[in-house]
């Protein structure tokens, strides 16, 4: 990814973006490239416009499933019961502390 990053801020100059410019960019953020990543990168971008090529992903990527439908229906779920809970009068529990739970570290330890 970070190659085709870097293909594609050399490619803001307007010309076709060469290796030693690539290599350039990244050395810049101290990334040491592999010069047959970055050759491939040249080939397989070699003629095409980037916009084109950035659209025709992005047509690509809508067609990927996410996440989101099932949280939906998850959220759609959790509703009822959080609605039900609004309902009911509240009880207020106190917990004793314990003399080594603090504050600081929520009651659990990085190690335990």
């Amino acid at each position: 990814m970070r190659y085709v990053a870097a293909y594609l801020l050399a490619s803001l100059s307007g010309k076709e973006p060469s290796s030693d410019e690539i290599e350039k960019i990244l050395s810049s953020v101290g990334i040491e490239s592999d010069s047959s990543k970055v050759s491939l990168v040249i080939k397989e971008l070699k003629g095409k416009n980037v916009d084109e090529v950035i659209e025709s992903g992005r047509s690509k990527l809508a067609s990927v499933p996410t996440g989101a439908a099932v949280a939906a229906s998850a959220g759609a779920g959790a509703a009822a019961p959080a609605a039900a809970e609004e309902k009911a009068p509240k009880k207020e529990e106190k917990k004793e502390e314990s003399d080594n739970e603090s504050d600081d570290d929520m009651g659990f330890g990085l190690f335990n």
